[in-house]
């Protein structure tokens, strides 16, 4: 980084619109020239829209910027909902959205992928709905839709989705909100996923940042025993913007989230863009930061009442935990760097992966399916000029992982973990 550092924009205040943010090179940066961190929150009160409820919205926002938060992620939004009122609140509290593009019955599924008009449709609907609002700072296209490597073959898909989002998005002259992918951490899939998705030279068909739902660092633990250390090898001038989309082990708790001092710490932060914190609720799996009441029967019902937990009222901080991120949070004041000095020359280039290195299939770089191509297996091998050599990050650390807490896709059914080095074949699906 250059010499002349200054503070990056972390949770400040605000009484007029937001910033917009965009993605250069491997940092994302306001319109005013400043680098953004992330300082979030998953939240996504219950499984439907969280951001129509106005007088929620400023419940929440008020405690959020008590505890230091700039950023939310929303997981499920009804496109055809207001959300004014709720965007507003959180411009007003300093907060930025990032908003899922996909919907309950939209998902790219792993074993059985496609990429359909349907789903292209349902996904742009969310983005009109969004586009309008400066807080907006992302959109996923999806959420851990592989978690093991014989499910990679729906990778060309993944990026089939950002690839026609990107062209959505432009061909409408919507600004540039950046487009990106939310994966699971998989030592199995490291690195070839996040190289896959930012490999091949064509930046209308790469993702404009990769983010990571990773519960590694339980406390109390460090950064060389945490796995951290594993993750910065492979982020080091990653091509665009790398963050956790999802983090916050609860193992053995309370949780002390000392993470925070990595991620925005020397080891990581000139390579890393903060993160989100697995969640604002509290549900059966003790990951909140807030209850809206105590636990009650799974059966019971009334208004606003799911699962065994109220999901909306006055949020009252979980405690240590709530307590135990705001003192991190106001401690740590990353530095940052002007748009004007920075030069994105500096990232790095990823290889295409080949197959069968950890038992990833796609061997190189594919061509991508367009709208309506379905996946079959039994393609011939694709010319040398089609293979790449697979991108190894420098260090000899052996990833780890741990289980992900958080709700993966609940497709089961699965390849034969023999299938190794398969190239994708496409058929129209009418």
């Amino acid at each position: 980084m250059k010499a002349s550092l200054l503070s990056a924009v972390v949770g400040a205040a605000v009484t007029h619109a937001l910033p917009t943010i965009e993605a250069v090179g491997n940092k994302f940066f306001t319109s005013k020239g400043d680098q953004f961190f992330l300082k979030g929150i998953a939240y996504q009160l219950t499984p439907a829209d969280p951001l129509i409820d106005t007088e929620q919205c400023k419940r929440d926002a008020a405690l959020m910027e008590k505890l230091g938060a700039n950023s939310i992620r929303v997981y499920h939004v009804d496109p055809s909902a207001n959300h004014d009122g709720c965007m507003e609140v959180f411009d007003k509290a300093g907060i930025y959205p990032l908003i899922d593009l996909d919907t309950f019955d939209t998902y790219i599924l792993p074993n059985d992928p496609w990429w359909n008009q349907t789903q292209h449709d349902r996904y742009a609907e969310v983005m009109d709905a969004f586009i309008k609002y400066d807080n907006v700072l992302g959109f996923f296209v999806g959420n851990e839709i592989i978690i093991q490597a014989d499910q990679s073959q729906a990778a060309p898909y993944i990026k089939a989705a950002t690839r026609d989002m990107k062209a959505y998005r432009d061909k409408k002259k919507y600004r540039k909100v950046p487009i990106g992918y939310s994966a699971a951490d998989i030592a199995e899939l490291r690195p070839m996923l996040q190289d896959y998705l930012t490999c091949g030279g064509n930046s209308s068909e790469n993702v404009d940042f990769f983010a990571l739902n990773s519960y590694e660092w339980c406390d109390p633990t460090k950064y060389a025993e945490s796995g951290y250390a594993n993750l910065q090898i492979m982020a080091k001038d990653f091509p665009v913007p790398i963050f956790f989309s999802e983090t916050g082990c609860n193992v053995p708790g309370p949780r002390l989230f000392g993470d925070q001092n990595a991620i925005f710490g020397p080891e990581m932060v000139n390579d890393w863009s903060g993160a989100l914190i697995y969640e604002w609720i509290e549900e059966e799996n003790h990951y909140g930061l807030i209850s809206y009441g105590p636990k009650l029967e799974p059966t019971a019902t009334g208004e606003n009442i799911e699962g065994g937990f109220t999901r909306a009222g006055t949020p009252t901080p979980v405690l240590p935990d709530f307590t135990n991120l705001q003192s991190q949070w106001a401690t740590i004041t990353p530095t940052g760097i002007k748009r004007s000095d920075y030069d994105a020359k500096h990232v790095s280039t990823r290889a295409c992966p080949t197959s069968g290195v950890q038992g990833w299939l796609i061997n190189g770089n594919v061509a991508l399916p367009t709208i309506g191509q379905t996946f079959t297996t039994n393609a011939p091998k694709p010319t040398a000029t089609e293979e790449a050599e697979v991108s190894q990050p420098a260090g000899s650390a052996s990833p780890i992982s741990t289980k992900n807490p958080a709700p993966m896709n609940k497709e089961l059914t699965g390849m034969s973990a023999g299938l190794v080095g398969v190239m994708l074949f496409f058929t129209f699906w009418l």
